[in-house]
């Protein structure tokens, strides 16, 4: 401990510095000259009221900017440690994702190359999952200088996110309401999804029936099917909602929509087998839009965000911290599959 507090002394001839500067460049040479290491305990708050004299707004300044930048962290009670022995380290950024599905690898890939090379991200999964999801988050507090997360659309929620420092927070993907002030950049699901649906509709009457498989308790966005509801009311549709998909069980004169990938490259795979021409015997409609759709049976009809986009403008709100609440617009891409 003296050992620190004389590396922080050291800079007491730069004028140039303030307080907060020297407590902040004093730990972080500390740590350069292998003082202290990496999963070492640093002075307590009343430790350097003690031997520097500083006021504790001070201190507790200087170990909360030490934390952003991931070279410290906070221990519930026991104090502040060590992070790293990178202390070039500028940011730590965890992100806290649904899964790691073909659109979210975009996302993460515009975001990781959005953030540059000098920052580390660590990313976690929840899968829709509440437990996992408060777990992740218990454990990631106090460890990053920035939290990305994809939240759980559920009440329970938001005193979860309270843990965390509101200003330190960015929703991605999905919006939820809370009594916080959070940045965002989020899809919206509701009205995007009738709207994309109402341009269909005069392809999605020439079939027989639409069939659109929805599971209920996951992570599917139920404002798609009340959309869904919605739009075969209004415009006298006549559709089905059904769990999943069996094998086998394609239809021709039908259209089908889904969410999840598996189930459409099964379907397509099934109107192969079955000779079923599709875009005349058989349509189909997908959400989240990916090269595989551009390309696949000459093109797949989907409704999506620009999850690219998305994931550039999370980078640049961790790169600069300027406030941003913003849905990215859901674009239909109408292509050969009806």
């Amino acid at each position: 401990m003296k050992q620190i507090i004389q590396q922080i002394k050291n800079l007491e001839s730069i004028n140039s510095f303030s307080k907060h500067e020297q407590l902040v460049q004093g730990i972080i040479n500390a740590i350069d000259e292998k003082v202290v290491t990496k999963g070492d305990l640093l002075p307590s708050v009343n430790t350097f009221i003690s031997e520097l004299g500083f006021a504790r707004e001070t201190i507790a300044k200087a170990y909360k900017e030490l934390v952003h930048r991931g070279i410290i962290e906070s221990k519930n009670r026991l104090g502040y440690f060590v992070a790293t022995n990178d202390v070039k380290q500028e940011l730590k950024v965890a992100l806290l994702i649904f899964a790691f599905d073909i659109f979210q690898e975009t996302f993460y890939e515009n975001f990781r190359k959005g953030l540059g090379k000098n920052i580390q991200l660590d990313i976690f999964f929840h899968h829709n999952n509440f437990d996992t999801f408060e777990s992740i988050v218990q454990n990631i507090k106090g460890k990053y200088g920035m939290f990305v997360i994809a939240p759980i659309p559920s009440k329970k929620t938001p005193p979860v996110l309270k843990q965390l420092p509101t200003n330190r927070v960015l929703l991605v993907d999905r919006f939820i309401e809370t009594d916080e002030d959070y940045n965002y950049v989020a899809q919206e699901f509701g009205d995007s999804s009738y709207n994309a649906f109402v341009q269909l509709k005069d392809k999605i009457k020439k079939y027989d029936e639409i069939i659109f498989f929805f599971k209920p308790s996951s992570a599917e966005p139920d404002e798609i099917l009340n959309s869904f509801k919605r739009f075969m009311k209004d415009y006298d549709i006549k559709g089905v909602i059904k769990e999943e998909y069996v094998s086998g069980s394609l239809e021709k004169g039908k259209v089908y929509f889904t969410i999840h990938n598996l189930e459409l490259w099964e379907m397509l795979k099934d109107s192969k087998v079955k000779g079923l021409k599709i875009g005349s015997d058989i349509g189909f409609i997908s959400h989240n839009d990916d090269i595989v759709k551009e390309i696949i049976f000459d093109g797949v009809t989907t409704f999506s965000t620009d999850f690219s986009e998305m994931g550039k403008k999370a980078a640049n709100f961790v790169l600069n911290r300027k406030k941003i609440q913003e849905i990215i617009p859901t674009i239909l891409v109408d292509r050969n599959s009806l």
